[in-house]
């Protein structure tokens, strides 16, 4: 085997994202550990690349997004965010675009989306887990707005999913302080679902993709939709939408499936039908 002279080893460039199956769900690891898996094109891009193959792929039934070595995300990199600033500043709306248009996706992705925060969350990193439908956690982990550390103002949706999720009083903290806060303090904020060891990051949200495997992906894409569309609609539109969704699931496949397993006392086998 000959060794690789040192002139090529620093050309090679790392895979940004790496996409992995894992029995029922698509892991993508955002893979720039060095910049703490700050956001740049090649990420969005490869997040992108990683849902349209997990969006076609019938045996995926969720999909994880994490990140590699101590952070999850410490959001945009600030390198980029400089260099577009200080040139015309059509760089920094246009990288903010596609940032928008990513986790617009995350948000209405037809399968549910996991975020396993493995270490720091930050700015956009923050952004990335607002738009994910569940949210595990490393017990290490950290998460804030961060964009008031840097005079910046949150562009991937952070103003208005975070108050959402957590309610404007502790919204507005997040924001104005800039603090990083740990993962267990946002279980009862409603921002994460669960906690774990950090060794135990990895077989906690395996465990859960399991659970929802096992549950029917039609269901779970119709309900995902519901309680979205909710969120924008008075209560008696939602309850409405949800009678009109109710009737047309009582004609779906996995309905049915459900029903006869209950009746054969057997664990039902849904195909999103």
């Amino acid at each position: 085997m000959t060794e690789t002279p040192a002139a090529e080893e620093s050309q090679v460039v790392a895979t940004p994202v790496l996409a992995e199956r894992r029995g029922a769900a698509a892991w993508l690891r955002i893979n720039r550990p060095e910049a703490m898996n700050s956001l740049n094109v090649d990420v969005v891009e490869g997040l992108q690349k990683g849902l349209d193959g997990a969006e076609t792929d019938d045996e995926v039934r969720c999909v994880v997004v994490t990140g590699t070595g101590r952070a999850f995300c410490a959001g945009a990199d600030l390198k980029l965010v400089r260099n577009s600033v200080e040139g015309s500043g059509d760089g920094q709306r246009q990288f903010l675009e596609l940032v928008g248009a990513l986790l617009n996706r995350i948000e209405s992705f037809p399968k549910p989306v996991i975020a396993a925060v493995n270490g720091l969350a930050l700015a956009g990193g923050l952004e990335t887990v607002l738009s994910c439908d569940l949210v595990v956690a490393a017990r290490s982990a950290r998460l804030g707005d961060a964009h008031a550390n840097y005079g910046l103002l949150p562009g991937g949706g952070a103003s208005v999913r975070l108050p959402r999720k957590i309610g404007p009083t502790r919204a507005k903290y997040l924001m104005f302080t800039g603090d990083f806060v740990p993962a267990a303090e946002l279980v009862e904020a409603g921002l994460v679902n669960q906690v774990v060891p950090d060794g135990e990051l990895d077989a906690a949200v395996t465990a859960l993709v399991d659970k929802l495997a096992a549950r029917s992906p039609l269901g779970l894409r119709r309900m995902k939709q519901l309680v979205d569309d909710a969120l924008e609609q008075p209560v008696g539109t939602g309850l409405r939408l949800e009678l009109l969704a109710s009737t047309l699931h009582q004609h779906s496949h996995d309905m049915a499936e459900g029903l006869r397993a209950f009746q054969e006392k057997r664990p039902p086998v849904f195909t999103g039908r």
